[in-house]
């Protein structure tokens, strides 16, 4: 199994679709057993779903992430953990051990913030909220 996590400065970065970075764990026996990180080198969510799914990507763990990234991935076979926050190390080991703590339901409220509306195709985020 290949878990990827929207990677930053050892955190989960908080916005799938512009995270600059993936960090890949490979597990196997419930344990992992090599990381690497993957340079997202595109923008959009499909480009992402893409770009994880050619890495052989199984399960994604992320922070805010919208319901368009979500169809993408899901589109790909891959499995999203949405909503975690803190250090993407722990939050492996917590996916493995089954204490992680994801919000399944975020929206990607940050269009709002941003001011625009989540109908807009903006910041790798279709608008299929």
């Amino acid at each position: 199994m290949i878990v990827a996590v929207t990677y930053e400065n050892g955190m989960v970065f908080q916005h799938f679709g512009h995270t600059a970075q993936f960090k890949l764990y490979m597990v196997e026996n419930n344990a992992v057993q090599e990381s690497r990180l993957l340079p997202t080198g595109a923008s959009g969510h499909g480009a992402l779903a893409s770009l994880l799914q050619a890495a052989g990507v199984n399960t994604l763990i992320c922070g805010g992430i919208g319901a368009g990234a979500k169809e993408a991935l899901a589109k790909c076979g891959i499995t999203v953990y949405p909503g975690v926050t803190g250090n993407a190390d722990q939050s492996v080991q917590a996916l493995l051990s089954g204490t992680l703590h994801f919000v399944p339901d975020i929206q990607c409220s940050h269009h709002h913030e941003n001011g625009h509306t989540c109908g807009e195709d903006k910041h790798g985020c279709g608008g299929n909220h």
